[in-house]
């Protein structure tokens, strides 16, 4: 994530991603997850850099133009389209061939949504939140409308999630890639808590598991649609990666020590030997990426 736009190839568009690990490594990372937005090129560029390792992939990747004209990244693991949804899945099983060939343990999915929109709910919640407003009646009728809303509309979409995900784990489980299940952004995303329990009971810990995306935990939680401390208070034995990143406000993949993200639970509840990926946005300067490391280390977030 934290590559876009910064490294620029003077000879063609995107991003030069051997320059990118150069710089990495310098800063003092040697291994790295590469991100949905990387094309088939920086793929290569990047596995082919002997200045980093891929530890992890974050699927759809490589980033492409499909059939129907839209991203990878588009595409709805739990769509009713059951078109757009088999393309989902061979997408995401073209990033599990990647992660293979590359030796790497993990592939990070994305399971989809009921819809691709966000709830007005959520919409209104955003709004009130920002002009600084997260209490009150109409604060809460919102939470309880966007509760029955998120409950009627995954009907009609988590069976394709479930399905997807059967698909994509009989692939991983193959190739002895291990499926992360993050947990997402948007109130209409799967899944939820209880999703993500029902999800995993199907499958050993060495073919699915949770992926924490801390930012997107701290987000729902501060708009009182889902308790932050439920997911590693309940799934932390079933963690097998994380993303880490600060939040400002409802502004996620802010630089570890530019928000106020609760890490001092996440030091507490977060599995000593699982990887953790800075997820950071390119807005970044490069000493406070440098200067994450010995934040974390402080805070006991890293062993």
């Amino acid at each position: 994530m934290w590559s876009q736009g910064r490294f620029p190839r003077s000879d063609a568009g995107g991003d030069d991603m051997g320059q990118f690990a150069e710089t990495t490594a310098r800063l003092g990372f040697l291994h790295i997850e590469i991100n949905y937005v990387i094309p088939e090129e920086g793929v290569d560029q990047l596995l082919a850099s002997n200045h980093v390792t891929a530890v992890s992939f974050h699927s759809p990747c490589p980033r492409v133009k499909t059939a129907r004209g839209v991203w990878s990244e588009a595409l709805n693991l739990a769509s009713s389209d059951q078109g757009e949804r088999a393309l989902a899945v061979d997408r995401a099983r073209a990033t599990i061939d990647r992660a293979a060939e590359a030796g790497a343990r993990y592939v990070v999915v994305h399971l989809g949504g009921a819809g691709s929109d966000m709830l007005d709910e959520e919409r209104q919640l955003r709004r009130l939140f920002d002009a600084g407003t997260r209490t009150g009646e109409e604060v809460e009728a919102l939470r309880r409308r966007a509760l029955v809303r998120r409950r009627e509309s995954a009907r009609a979409h988590y069976p394709g999630a479930r399905r997807s995900l059967a698909e994509i784990a009989e692939h991983a489980a193959a190739r002895g890639v291990a499926v992360g299940l993050e947990n997402r952004y948007h109130y209409h995303e799967f899944p939820n808590v209880d999703e993500m329990h029902e999800l995993l009971a199907d499958y050993p810990p060495e073919v699915a598991g949770f992926w924490l995306d801390l930012g997107h935990a701290e987000v729902l939680d501060r708009l009182g649609l889902i308790d932050k401390g439920r997911w590693l208070g309940e799934l932390a034995p079933r963690c097998i990666g994380a993303h880490l990143h600060d939040v400002d406000g409802l502004a996620d993949h802010r630089p570890p020590g530019h928000g106020t993200a609760d890490w001092q639970h996440v030091a507490k509840h977060l599995p000593a030997d699982i990887p953790r990926v800075l997820e950071i946005n390119q807005r970044t300067a490069e000493e406070h990426v440098a200067a994450s490391v010995p934040f974390l280390r402080e805070r006991g977030v890293l062993p």
